[in-house]
């Protein structure tokens, strides 16, 4: 029995009341009672501390949950402010939109079924244009290939002509026949232009591993020209998805540029690369005429020429950017006049 209580029960009581077994039995009962009470407080303090932490827990995920719906709303708002600025250049007003349950569903259901029926439109659209770049690329590349046919015949003819009656024609006649082979060439250039760059967007379904340091050897051999030229090159490139005709012709025509485009006695071309994320950056230098900053994005566009070259279509840096686009890169330049120009490009990994 707690000390306190014994005492005060005994300062009351008797010496013959104390010594009384009835007595003993009413302390032993008052004892019992009293530690009774104690355990039933010490039960409500356990079940109040696990009821407080429950209500602890229980409110920390409302506020998580109040903080979730305020992020949707806040969301929902902000929906609501980029559908009434689009909706603002179409005429329509929805500026007195008020943001309760109802009109928030029903506007988006509506908003819903105006981008869904905006989707569909667009991939139509797509289609269509999708459809027409596949005929154009089969009738560019089908008119070039009926024209080399022919344009070789006039070539020939042309020869044979001035090599038959070399002793009949006077030298304006010869001069003439010059021309004809002259235009003959550059429509020969310009036909077989044509025929490579309806070639780049036929081959992205077969993709695989290509080594570019083999791509390169490739490209390297098949230029022709006559101007002396030196090459620097890393030791070993590394291997892309992608196709490796489109490869080639990347860096061919690069490459080629910058030779062809050159007045020193030795025209020098440097390639370099580094690794960026999931790409891989090539940088292809030359010393050549350099290109005015007003011109950087005309040499990209097909038949555009900077030069009056007979044996240059127009087309091949247009080439580049479209097989660059192809591979999901980017290409610039950096270029100043009678120092030389270097390309800038990406392609994945």
């Amino acid at each position: 029995m707690n000390s306190l209580l014994k005492r005060q029960i005994r300062k009351y009581l008797s010496d013959e009341l104390k010594s009384h077994p009835e007595m003993q039995l009413f302390l032993d009962a008052v004892n019992k009672s009293y530690y009774t009470f104690d355990d039933q407080f010490v039960m409500l303090q356990r079940a109040t501390k696990i009821s407080s932490e429950e209500l602890f827990q229980a409110n920390i995920l409302l506020k998580k949950e109040y903080d979730a719906q305020n992020k949707i709303i806040e969301k929902l708002q902000n929906v609501i402010e980029t559908l009434k600025f689009y909706s603002s250049k179409s005429g329509e007003s929805i500026s007195n939109l008020e943001l309760d349950s109802e009109n928030l569903v029903d506007f988006i259901d509506h908003q819903a079924k105006q981008i869904i029926k905006f989707n569909i439109q667009r991939d139509k659209l797509l289609q269509n244009v999708e459809q027409q770049n596949r005929e154009l690329n089969y009738y560019a590349h089908m008119v070039s290939h009926d024209l080399k046919s022919p344009l070789q015949s006039i070539n020939a003819l042309t020869s044979w002509i001035k090599e038959d009656y070399k002793d009949t024609i006077d030298q304006d006649g010869v001069e003439k026949l010059d021309l004809i082979q002259e235009n003959v060439d550059k429509l020969y250039y310009i036909v077989n232009g044509i025929s490579e760059y309806s070639k780049v967007s036929k081959i992205e379904s077969k993709f695989k591993n290509v080594d570019l340091q083999s791509v390169l050897t490739s490209a390297i051999k098949k230029l022709e020209t006559e101007k002396k030229y030196e090459l620097i090159l890393p030791e070993l490139l590394p291997t892309v998805q992608g196709d490796f005709y489109t490869l080639e012709r990347l860096f061919f025509n690069i490459i080629d540029n910058g030779i062809k485009f050159n007045n020193n006695e030795i025209a020098i071309i440097s390639l370099s690369f580094t690794s960026e994320d999931d790409y891989w950056k090539f940088t292809i230098s030359d010393n050549g005429k350099g290109i005015e900053s007003r011109f950087f994005e005309k040499i990209f566009i097909a038949f555009k020429k900077l030069e009056n070259d007979d044996k240059s279509s127009g087309i091949g840096l247009s080439i580049v950017k479209k097989i660059i686009e192809l591979y999901q890169g980017k290409i610039w330049l950096e270029s100043t006049l009678n120092v030389g120009t270097t390309f800038h490009f990406t392609l994945k990994k």
